[in-house]
């Protein structure tokens, strides 16, 4: 496909579309973007089935088709299920964006084991799981898109968090290793890592920010949106990225520069 002005517009048509974690903010905004783009989309939560009904209904009120799988993505099984029904409903699985994450604000000393191992199964593992379950298909079809949502943690690290520094580390250096070994079929395996973006969101998580001093940190002069991140993986998604692999494109109005 020529990569021309209407490449990024009409190029997933025909494509099926996991986004975990899409009940709301970012992945809401990815699955709603991606639909109104021509794919047909799953909608994937582990806990609050409501939001991923109203994701649902938000894309085919709109004229677009999507479903709800709830599903654990964090547990290998959980994941081979929520691609197995999507290739149930759709026949394939094209786009696996794996974007669902948590990020408690513990200090490491506070860091249990089970705390470790929950956090680096939701923030990592499951992009595993995720593409182990969908990439056969991939190469078969010489054709497919995993994506990561990452944070600007895994290069700048953060205090508090150093469960999820090493998962966004980690999921880096897997895409890398994804793109490598999966380029020559066609598929490609990128991050989008997002700064500052303004989500529904636990503030007891975030006990430090301050918004006007964020701000003035940015160039660009605001907080993100979660259709900046939306767009940003809608071009990764497209035939217009065909070329970008193994990248991280940074969403965050150039307060971090890498």
């Amino acid at each position: 496909m020529t990569c021309d002005q209407d490449a990024l517009a009409t190029s997933l048509r025909g494509r099926t579309a996991i986004v975990t974690g899409s009940g709301r903010n970012i992945g809401r905004a990815l699955a709603i973007v991606f639909a109104k783009n021509g794919a047909k989309v799953v909608v994937n939560g582990a806990r609050d089935e409501g939001a991923v009904r109203e994701t649902v209904g938000l894309i085919n009120e709109s004229g677009g088709s999507a479903i709800g799988v709830m599903a654990d993505v964090g547990r290998s099984e959980e994941a081979a299920r929520l691609v197995q029904g999507a290739r149930d409903s759709f026949g394939s699985v094209d786009i696996v964006v794996c974007n669902a994450a948590i990020r408690p604000f513990q200090g490491m000393l506070e860091i249990s084991e089970e705390d470790w191992d929950r956090v680096i199964r939701n923030n990592l593992s499951a992009l595993f799981y995720l593409t182990k379950a969908s990439i056969s298909g991939m190469v078969e079809r010489k054709w497919g898109r995993i994506i990561a949502v990452s944070g600007t943690d895994g290069y700048t690290g953060s205090p508090n968090r150093a469960h999820n520094v090493v998962c966004k580390a980690g999921v880096h250096a897997f895409a890398k290793a994804t793109a490598l070994e999966f380029g020559g079929f066609g598929i490609t395996a990128n991050v989008v890592a997002p700064g500052y973006i303004d989500t529904e969101r636990n503030w007891k998580n975030y006990p430090n920010l301050d918004y006007n001093e964020v701000v003035a940190r940015i160039p660009t002069g605001r907080i993100g949106t979660v259709n900046d991140c939306a767009y940003a993986c809608l071009y990764l998604a497209s035939e217009a990225a065909s070329y970008v692999n193994g990248q991280v494109i940074h969403v965050n109005g150039g307060m971090y520069m890498h």
